[in-house]
């Protein structure tokens, strides 16, 4: 029989693979809920950045890359490409979980917005590299920009509704491990 901890673990991943499939599922309709021509902010991503720095063990790396790598695969982007440029991305950030834990939200805000422009600039660099047709630069930092907006909102969300927060200095998981 499983114990608490994995049941835990599943079951947080079963959370944010739910809310994955709802955001695909969403852009995926033939809605145009932003407006004329201006992309909409990857609500997903900030999902899966402010998840890692709160709770890295919860959102294992073949977790997200699956996930983003469907999301290739549905929306007719390269497949793989955007789901290494994330994995790599989020591995980062987990390596620094536990700097980030002490730092504060306009702090973190400022170290998840240049990962994901690194990650931005990486992913057209390999698709001009390759010669791939790719949306306009201008395009691709304003969706960027209304995605690095967007993240306090996100953080809140996480925080106040789905109850993912940062583990407290000194915290113990189930098992007396430190977090």
């Amino acid at each position: 029989m499983a114990d608490r901890p994995q049941l835990e673990m599943l079951g947080y991943m079963g959370l944010f693979l739910t809310l994955f499939a709802l955001s695909l599922f969403l852009r995926l309709l033939p809605l145009n809920i932003t407006g004329a021509g201006w992309p909409a902010p990857n609500l997903v991503l900030c999902v899966t950045m402010a998840w890692v720095l709160r709770r890295p063990a919860h959102l294992p790396a073949p977790v997200i890359g699956l996930a983003f790598l469907i999301e290739d695969l549905f929306t007719l982007r390269p497949p793989g490409l955007w789901a290494l440029a994330v994995v790599a991305g989020t591995e980062f950030l987990r390596r620094r979980h536990a700097v980030a834990r002490e730092i504060t939200l306009p702090l973190e805000w400022a170290l998840v917005s240049a990962v994901m422009l690194v990650m931005l600039l990486a992913y057209r660099s390999v698709l001009a590299i390759v010669m791939v047709p790719r949306t306009p630069l201008d395009l691709s930092l304003i969706g960027l920009a209304f995605t690095v907006l967007c993240y306090p909102a996100v953080v809140l969300v996480m925080h106040f509704g789905l109850r993912i927060r940062k583990p407290a200095p000194g915290e113990l998981d189930e098992l007396g491990r430190k977090l």
